[in-house]
């Protein structure tokens, strides 16, 4: 009787704190970012759509060329709005107000350089 009467209660309580553990723990959102970056061409996009979308809780990353702006889709626990500016940044493009890594922007090719005009044509695609 003592035995079933201690797993009883072990049993109640188990009931009453797991519904406020499971309250506790953060649920995942998913949310969407469009970000205005300084990408003209193919090289830009697929650079870009690569190094965000490999970032930690980055779902999808589509950049349109012809209105530069990414769209990011995440997962908010992961990953933010700013982190995703700043890999865009050090990548040598502009994130909305965070300006271009000047040295990675340099390094980009002629096409992918601001004001290059090329708007989606590159005249060297990465080896």
């Amino acid at each position: 009787m003592k035995n079933t009467l201690i797993i009883y209660i072990v049993m109640l309580a188990s009931i009453v704190v797991a519904p406020s553990t499971i309250s506790a723990q953060q649920v995942s959102k998913i949310d969407t970012v469009r970000i205005k970056t300084s990408g003209e061409c193919d090289m830009c996009k697929n650079k870009m759509e690569k190094e965000v979308g490999l970032m930690k809780g980055v779902k999808t990353a589509t950049l349109d060329l012809s209105t530069q702006v990414l769209t990011v889709v995440y997962n908010t626990n992961k990953t933010n709005p700013d982190k995703i500016r700043t890999v865009i940044s050090n990548l040598g493009y502009d994130a909305d107000n965070v300006k271009a890594n000047n040295r990675a922007q340099k390094k980009l090719p002629n096409c992918c350089q601001p004001g290059a005009g090329q708007k989606g044509k590159c005249d060297t695609m990465p080896k």
